[in-house]
């Protein structure tokens, strides 16, 4: 069934007080793994995975849609993006800042040990100690005893007994309960810490799919996961396992999905955005989903710091022509960006001052260049890296026209064949260029978007940037248990984002996807990834 819009009420941050997440029942049905609906393989699109498969150094989709498939975390999320509980039993805040979980008890990891307690605690510690070099390491800043400059212990982490334990949190985060899906807080096995490199090669998980094999991981080509019939939580498996091939384009994976050699995919090309409608019909997906696109022009690069630097970010995003772009290639699959967020979270709006900045004005572009001319004349080109294997030259060529064509500068893309190569040029700060960015959120709130990109020192901060004024905005709104306070603390803080650009706002992605006629029960989250544990096969 195609589906246009997805619903996302029930999204409210959580509150103080008493607060217990429930539990659900199974969203699917067991029918044996000896043959039928049941025992199927599922296939689908994915990427080569830029690190091991340690959730606190997986940062980047293609590791994650695995992570997310072979683990289970103290809550996971409804296709709405509603938390419901998977591995604990129930999360009570106490107060602003101290949180009591319970976990269930009989929930184990592959290799037969049981979730316990120490295996959050140990997890999460092994996530926030500095020398560990964690990418995740940020998601553990609001729990007591994490620091940046030195080793130390979560002392906020404590053991009540096997199975519960509590939280006590530096200042108020009042939307801790509802990050703890993300898979930074899953928990680790006592065998990852023997050999932290060698697990994340062929880790060892609690959630609805295992590694079907130690060699399971091909790299550059695949993955294989099947069915753990361990599992006890929210997200049981419909369907025997799951092959996630590692394409180097989303032509191919498209070709192959009308081809009948794939199932399920979450990415139509570019070139097919046109006619896949048509192609699938009913089976084709176009929805809303939590999904930001943009580009980072880093403070370092020659000509973009201080007054100049301001100058050229802001001449560079109004000699953009995104709706043009929105229109022509991507076929309103996209939306014109209107701030750093997404519109299907609660509190985005688009209205906020110094919008106008993402607006086509080539006349205020050319007048705004001039301006950073005279302060220092430009030479160069101006490049985007992107990587070659996530359908992205398209935009990004007629990006650099669009500023090309409005400034009358040497514009272009700079391309990296795959994501993973991108991204370590990224990550050691020796990339030369403009690169792309995006968001796909880890939950649904509009902290997200913001903390983990713009706050200073944060994991996800590519182009290191950091204002004080933008900090304190975003500590005070996650402090307050005023949702819509909240809200309007993380409005004004993107104020400031406007008037930095320490990003360029492209658009707001749908998920556009689709599936083949031997499959049934398709569903795209909050969050674009397909619920594959619902998914089946015809007999």
């Amino acid at each position: 069934m195609k589906r246009n819009r997805i619903a996302l009420s029930g999204l409210a941050l959580l509150g103080v007080g008493g607060l217990t997440l429930a539990g659900c029942a199974s969203g699917g049905t067991d029918e044996g793994t000896d043959g039928g609906a049941s025992a199927a393989i599922i296939t689908t699109n994915g990427s080569e995975p830029e690190n091991p498969l340690i959730p606190t150094a997986t940062n980047e989709v293609g590791g994650g849609k695995i992570l997310d498939a072979i683990f289970a975390g103290l809550v996971s999320y409804e296709a709405d993006g509603t938390p419901v509980n998977d591995m604990a039993e129930e999360i009570v805040v106490d107060d602003p800042q101290n949180i009591t979980v319970k976990i269930k008890e009989g929930q184990f990891f592959t290799d037969g040990e049981e979730v316990t307690a120490d295996n959050f605690i140990n997890a999460w510690n092994y996530g926030a100690l500095l020398s560990n070099e964690q990418y995740n390491s940020y998601f553990f800043e609001d729990i007591e005893g994490f620091s940046y400059d030195e080793d130390s212990e979560l002392t906020g982490l404590e053991q009540v007994d096997e199975y519960t334990f509590t939280i006590a949190l530096n200042k108020p985060a009042s939307d801790f309960p509802l990050r703890l899906g993300y898979s930074a807080y899953y928990p680790l096995p006592d065998a990852a810490f023997e050999d932290m490199d060698a697990f994340g090669e062929s880790p060892i998980g609690n959630g609805p799919y295992m590694l079907a094999s130690e060699d399971a991981w091909q790299h550059d080509v695949q993955i294989d996961l099947v069915k753990n019939e361990e599992y006890q939580g929210v997200r049981q498996a419909a369907n025997g396992g799951l092959t996630i091939n590692f394409y180097a384009t989303q032509d191919a994976a498209y070709a192959d999905l009308l081809g009948g050699e794939v199932d399920v995919i979450d990415a139509i090309p570019p070139s097919s955005l046109a006619s896949f409608e048509s192609d699938l019909g009913d089976r084709a997906v176009n929805q809303p989903a939590a999904v930001f696109q943009s580009f980072t022009i880093h403070s370092e690069l020659p000509h973009f710091s201080g007054e100049e630097g301001e100058l050229r970010r802001a001449a560079i995003s109004m000699a953009i022509n995104r709706e043009e772009i929105t229109d022509t290639i991507f076929q309103g699959s996209r939306t014109p960006a209107s701030d750093f967020t997404s519109p299907v979270i609660d509190g985005w709006t688009d209205s906020l001052e110094g919008a106008d900045v993402l607006e086509y004005n080539p006349e205020e572009a050319q007048a705004l260049w001039a301006e950073a001319d005279a302060i220092s004349p430009w030479e160069g080109t101006f490049q985007i890296a992107y990587n070659a294997d996530g359908g992205h030259d398209q935009w990004v060529d007629a990006v650099s026209n669009s500023i090309q064509n409005t400034l009358g500068i040497d514009a272009s893309g700079a391309a990296y064949p795959t994501f993973a190569e991108l991204r370590e040029l990224v990550n050691s700060r020796t990339i030369t260029t403009a690169f792309r960015t995006g968001w796909q959120a880890d939950y649904p709130g509009l902290y997200n978007f913001l903390g983990p990109l713009y706050a200073t020192n944060a994991g996800s901060n590519d182009g290191d940037y950091s204002n004080p004024e933008f900090d304190a905005l975003l500590a005070e709104g996650i402090s307050t248990d005023d949702q819509e306070a909240a809200n309007e603390l993380f409005q004004q803080a993107q104020e400031i984002l406007l008037a930095d650009l320490p990003a360029i706002p492209l658009w707001y992605s749908n998920v556009t996807g689709g599936y083949a006629d031997t499959v049934e029960n398709v569903e795209f989250g909050w969050n674009s990834v397909p619920l594959y544990h619902e998914i089946t096969k015809g007999e």
